[in-house]
C-alpha cells in the first residue's frame, strides 16, 4: 500500500474553474442568441462579457492542472516530492531530538524528516483549512503507518500563528511553502513566533517564498537574528537546487528559499 499525499493543488480548484467555464460558455451561447429575449445591446454586452470569462476560466483551468500534473507524487515529474525530500535533507538534529514540522498538510514534510532522523521525534502541525480539504490529521497518521514511522510521528491542529508550545520546545523547526498562505501582513512575525519554540543550538530550515511582496525585507530580518545572538542565519536560494529555474517562474515558485540556521 502506498502512502496518499495528495497534491498541493487542490483537484476542487480545477474543477471548480472547470465548471465556471461551461457555465459561461453556455451564457454566452444563450445571450448571443437572445434565448432570453434581452434588448440586441445588452444581449451584445453580456454575450461579450461571458465569453471573455469563459476564456479566461478556461485558461486558469489549463493552468492549475498543468500545475496538478507537476506536482503528482505519482506523475512523471513528481516536483512536490523531490522539494520535500530536499528540504528534509536540512533537518538534521541531535540524538533523539525532537521536530516540528509547522503546516504537515498531509504528512509528506513530517515523515520525510522522521526518515532523514532515525532517532527523533517528529510533530506535524496544521490547521487543516477548508481551503485544502483533502488534507487532515487522519491522513497523516495513516501516511506515518504506511511509511513505518507512526511510532516517531505525531500530528497535532494548531495554528502558526500562536504554536501550542512553550519557548524552547524544540530541536529542530522545519516548514514548507506553508507560511507565505497564511493572510497577516507581517509574515516575520510569524518566522519569529516559530523560533521562540527553538531550543538554543536547535536548528531551523524554514522553506518558502521569501519575495518582499510576502515578507518584506528579508535581509534586515537576517541581521536581526544575528544581533539576538543567532549562531548561524542564511538565506538559501532553491529556485535553482530543488527545481529548474523556468519551473520557478512558471509555477510562480520564484523567490523559493530555505531560511536556515542555528540558535
Amino acid at each position: 500500500m502506498k502512502p496518499d499525499y495528495k497534491n498541493w493543488m487542490p483537484i476542487q480548484m480545477i474543477m471548480g474553474f472547470s465548471l465556471g467555464a461551461v457555465i459561461f460558455f453556455i451564457l454566452s451561447l444563450i445571450f448571443k442568441e437572445n434565448i432570453l429575449a434581452v434588448s440586441q445591446g445588452w444581449n451584445t454586452v453580456l454575450f461579450l462579457i461571458c465569453f471573455i470569462l469563459t476564456i479566461v476560466m478556461a485558461l486558469i483551468s489549463v493552468y492549475m492542472y498543468m500545475l496538478y500534473r507537476a506536482f503528482d507524487y505519482n506523475g512523471g515529474r513528481k516536483l512536490s516530492k523531490e522539494i520535500i525530500e530536499k528540504t528534509a535533507k536540512f533537518s538534521k538534529v541531535v540524538e533523539e531530538g525532537k521536530v516540528l514540522d509547522i503546516g504537515c498538510g498531509s504528512g509528506a514534510l513530517t515523515i520525510a524528516v522522521a526518515k532523514e532522523n532515525p532517532k527523533s521525534y517528529v510533530i506535524g502541525l496544521d490547521r487543516w483549512g477548508k481551503e485544502y480539504a483533502s488534507f487532515n490529521k487522519e491522513l497523516c497518521e495513516i501516511n506515518a503507518k504506511i511509511e513505518g514511522v507512526s511510532d516517531r510521528t505525531e500530528f497535532i491542529e494548531g495554528n502558526a500563528v500562536k504554536l501550542p508550545f512553550e519557548d524552547e520546545s524544540f530541536d529542530a523547526i522545519v516548514s514548507n511553502y506553508c507560511i507565505h498562505n497564511i493572510p497577516l501582513r507581517n509574515r516575520q512575525e510569524i518566522l519569529l513566533e516559530a523560533l521562540r519554540t527553538l531550543k538554543k543550538g536547535g536548528t531551523f530550515a524554514l522553506h518558502d517564498i521569501y519575495s518582499n511582496g510576502k515578507y518584506g525585507d528579508m535581509n534586515a530580518f537576517i541581521d536581526k537574528l544575528k544581533s539576538k545572538g543567532y549562531e548561524k542565519v542564511e538565506l538559501i536560494d532553491t529556485t535553482d537546487k530543488f527545481m529548474k529555474k523556468r519551473e520557478a517562474k512558471l509555477y510562480f515558485l520564484n523567490g523559493s528559499g530555505i531560511l536556515y540556521g542555528r540558535k
